[in-house]
């Protein structure tokens, strides 16, 4: 069993025992659950913004801790002031040292998009997203079927929210193209084992549907990287460990953006 079937395994566990303690009624009943999410392209394709997905993460299952001071509304608004295109932030508590509270604190600081990074495998985990105030919703390709996928980014997007599809290879993006997405992300790590390798972004960019917004996610450390990505055809580029690896993410992604 890799550490993506451990996870998948554990989320099973932690969905059932979250609809024991919140119904669907009560996540409904949440304020954020009425607000109107933003648009994830709006921001993303905007002139004075970068293009940047910039990530709040504590830990990883590859790295071990990264950062465990890091405040999230801090380090999130910092993103924002530096140009940041939308803000990802971690729920998975086990894996990733995530929690619900640093969703809701990234959403009460900031009025750009937020991606509740997670590993979703139920349709009540993209009600708790809606009801905390995330705007896209991450489906990751390698935990769900063609079906999920549909179905999945169809009820998102009847919630309003944005839906970002996860791949890492060719056979995962043509089996998994749905008419229920708004952006394709193209992850260079590879989940099974964690090694990085940018060169699958450049593979696939042009495999994807010109209709979908196209993310680089992972494996993004210097400022020309962007710029070759960019000149590929993407728009959007999901930066975690680099900037939350330092003391001052903050003074980090502004450095970066400076160079780009």
């Amino acid at each position: 069993m890799n550490i993506l079937d451990k996870i998948v395994l554990r989320k099973k566990e932690e969905v059932a025992a979250a609809k024991a303690l919140v119904s669907v009624q009560d996540l409904e009943n949440a304020v954020h659950f009425k607000r109107t999410p933003h648009s994830f392209k709006d921001f993303l394709l905007s002139a004075d913004r970068t293009g940047i997905i910039a990530e709040f993460k504590r830990r990883s299952p590859s790295k071990g801790l990264i950062n465990g001071v890091a405040d999230v509304a801090e380090v999130t608004q910092a993103y924002n002031s530096a140009g940041a295109s939308a803000l990802s932030v971690l729920t998975d508590v086990d894996f990733f040292g995530g929690k619900t509270e640093d969703l809701l604190a990234a959403r009460a600081a900031n009025n750009i998009p937020v991606l509740r990074k997670d590993f979703m495998i139920d349709e009540y985990q993209i009600l708790e997203a809606k009801a905390w105030g995330a705007d896209i919703i991450l489906l990751i390709a390698s935990i769900l079927t063609p079906q999920q996928i549909n179905d999945f980014g169809k009820f998102a997007q009847n919630l309003g929210l944005n839906v970002l599809l996860e791949v890492h290879n060719l056979e995962e993006l043509e089996r998994s193209i749905s008419p229920n997405l708004d952006a394709i992300g193209v992850n260079n790590r590879n989940l099974a084992d964690f090694t990085v390798d940018i060169q699958t972004s450049f593979d696939l960019v042009n495999k994807i549907p010109d209709e979908f917004l196209k993310i680089s996610e992972s494996a993004i450390s210097n400022p020309q990287t962007i710029r070759e990505l960019k000149t590929a055809g993407f728009n959007g580029f999901l930066i975690g460990e680099n900037f939350m690896k330092t003391n001052n993410p903050g003074l980090a992604i502004q450095q970066f953006v400076a160079e780009i």
